[in-house]
């Protein structure tokens, strides 16, 4: 045991993406020794591992029907002036009785800018701390791109301003920070790259596997189309006769899934919310077709699959558009553009991934152990400077 204390801050607004890799490094730094307090600031969720971890729930707020700006509570009121200013007083009662050694913030301050409210005055009382603990912030490897400079100026002011460390959660041999961050060269003494937070090594199936080709929606909030496209793509592909299975995630509306389960009886497909272990799932099969999302990609690095990507697009989103791009050049993978999503084009594409060679393991997916090694290096290295 190292007997540090870590307060990580966590909020989802949509989907569980977020919070599921922030699952993974934070029993990363709980199998390191480190007492972990997980925030969580989005409506709770019960099919992520959180034993061993101290978990904080605070007034859940989410997205509303306008967007990520629009933040409403789990029953759909607007978040007023006052239940902001309830949810900081909890956030910041909650701190003080952790006394961490290190304050981990997720996405801040480069996305979550609708939570500034209760962030700021979090790092301002971090900074007022003696001794002061470590500040990191937790990013995935690919930013929302279109980023104007003035925003990313600000970005730079704030991590100069409090933070210590900028953890980017990728391999810089897939892709770099400054790839989607126009300014990373003047962070570039913060950053460190953790590797892909992924699963540990699946159990790999000999026989019996659940199926030869999975298709999978991630949380399920937004991935609707792309399930009912493959189901009424099967019969077109060479794998037709093979078993498939769909899994529309935890957060498919009910009545779409009851739609998933008809059309996928009608076409031989199994229909699921979810399985326990989608990376051992997928070393069992032979196909994986997915959007491009952090988590599902590590799964299918980790299972070594070959892939279907049809990555969201929807409102100016970027991110998964550019890993699915940079996996198909390295060879995981063909690509579907959303708005090019047709029973026809994923038939096709089903059928030119099948004929590419087995992919070759080439990055590091040891992401959540590492970021705990990083952590308690800086900590080992630089504690005196903060008394």
């Amino acid at each position: 045991m190292t007997g540090w204390r870590v307060f990580f801050y966590v909020q989802h607004l949509l989907g569980v993406g977020h919070l599921f890799r922030a699952a993974r490094i934070a029993q990363g730094l709980h199998k390191l020794g480190f007492s972990v307090e997980l925030v969580l600031g989005g409506p709770p969720v019960s099919q992520l591992d959180f034993s061993g971890l101290n978990v904080i729930q605070l007034p859940p707020l989410k997205a509303g029907p306008n967007g990520f700006t629009d933040l409403i509570t789990s029953s759909g009121e607007p978040a007023s002036p006052a239940i902001k200013a309830r949810r900081t007083e909890a956030l910041l009662a909650a701190f003080e009785r952790s006394c961490p050694d290190v304050l981990l913030i997720e996405s801040f301050p480069f996305g979550r800018r609708q939570m500034r409210f209760e962030l700021l005055p979090l790092l301002e009382a971090a900074q007022r701390k003696k001794p002061r603990p470590c500040i990191a912030c937790s990013i995935r490897d690919i930013l929302q791109e279109n980023r104007d400079m003035a925003r990313a100026q600000e970005v730079v002011e704030i991590l100069r301003d409090y933070f210590d460390l900028v953890l980017v959660h990728g391999d810089p041999r897939l892709v770099k920070l400054d790839a989607t961050f126009p300014l990373a060269d003047h962070i570039e003494s913060m950053i460190a790259y953790s590797g892909i937070v992924a699963p540990g090594s699946p159990f790999y199936y000999q026989a019996g596997s659940k199926a030869d080709v999975i298709v999978s929606a991630g949380g399920g909030a937004v991935g609707y189309k792309l399930l009912e496209t493959t189901l009424l793509a099967k019969a077109k592909t060479s794998l037709a006769f093979a078993r498939w299975l769909a899994l529309t995630g935890g957060n498919a509306k009910p009545d779409e899934f009851e739609r998933l389960q008809q059309l996928g009886a009608m076409n031989g497909v199994v229909v699921e919310r979810s399985v326990p272990d989608l990376a051992a799932a997928l070393a069992g099969a032979q196909l994986s077709i997915s959007q491009a999302g952090y988590n599902t990609v590590a799964d299918i690095l980790v299972a070594g699959c070959r892939a279907v990507f049809v990555p969201f697009a929807q409102n100016g989103e970027t991110e998964q558009s550019r890993r699915a791009a940079l996996l198909a050049e390295h060879g995981w993978g063909v690509v579907v553009p959303e708005q090019e999503l047709t029973t026809d084009a994923l038939s096709k594409a089903i059928d030119r991934a099948l004929s590419l060679p087995k992919p070759m393991q080439e990055f590091d997916l040891n992401g959540a152990a590492s970021t705990a090694q990083f952590v308690r290096d800086w900590l080992t290295n630089n504690r005196r400077r903060l008394c």
